[in-house]
């Protein structure tokens, strides 16, 4: 966890379990420990293999933003499996009444005399899953492995075969499922960052002008409550 004045990064090492022509997501989770509005920006040396969301925001005072990195399907796989790609992630205080719009790199420009921080954040790949052992699926411990079918005193073949690619179909279609379901949870929880903020704006707005809930803050907090149920149920 990298601890600075305005927020605090967990994890700070993208881990990616690496398949070929398969897109793999990742995230890691901003807090802010202010009583300030804190923006913030996330760059990376290699934008054309990762899609950030969001990649610019603003975090509440005392609240918590979850970025999701997408890494693009690769064809070829990395030399010894080790990558060099990093990400910068750069934050500011930003106004109370600041939008997104308003977010831009001046903010995050040190010669403007804004307080920025930085912190890099590394890549690493890490093996896809194995799929379970045919052999020892079943098996107890202490026990002797389960004999395969034997016709004729000789080890069936085909039988064998059939055997492991059932257990690796499942495997295959275990990860598949596994993968979806991550893919659906970081969008929702996408969805609900920004929702989330853009509550919060609607709600200073409203205090404002009505002096009290308008209906566009009663459909939006619907809205917020439908996709926390969403992420519960994906969890």
């Amino acid at each position: 966890m990298s601890t600075g004045e305005l927020l605090n990064i967990e994890p700070l090492e993208l881990k990616f379990p690496f398949e070929l022509k398969k897109q793999i997501s990742c995230s890691f989770q901003l807090s802010n420990k202010t009583e300030n509005h804190v923006a913030f920006k996330v760059k990376t040396t290699n934008p054309k293999k990762y899609c950030v969301r969001p990649n610019t925001g603003i975090v509440l005072p005392r609240s918590t933003c979850d970025v999701i990195v997408t890494m693009q399907a690769q064809k070829e796989p990395p030399a010894d499996m080790v990558c060099r790609d990093k990400f910068l992630l750069q934050s500011a205080v930003a106004s109370a009444g600041a939008t997104l719009k308003e977010i831009t790199g001046e903010v995050f420009s040190k010669e403007t005399g804004n307080q920025v921080e930085e912190c890099k954040l590394k890549v690493v790949y890490a093996p896809p899953p194995q799929p379970p052992s045919p052999i020892a699926e079943g098996v107890e411990e202490g026990a002797s492995p389960r004999p395969l079918m034997v016709e004729n005193g000789t080890l069936n073949g085909s039988e064998a075969s059939r055997k492991f690619v059932d257990s690796y179909d499942r495997s295959s279609e275990a990860r598949s499922l596994i993968s979806k379901l991550t893919e659906e949870k970081a969008a929702a929880i996408q969805h609900s960052n920004r929702l989330r903020q853009e509550l919060e704006f609607l709600k200073r707005d409203s205090n404002k002008s009505h002096g009290g809930v308008s209906i566009v803050f009663v459909i939006v907090f619907g809205l917020l409550g439908v996709v926390f149920g969403y992420l519960m149920k994906s969890s």
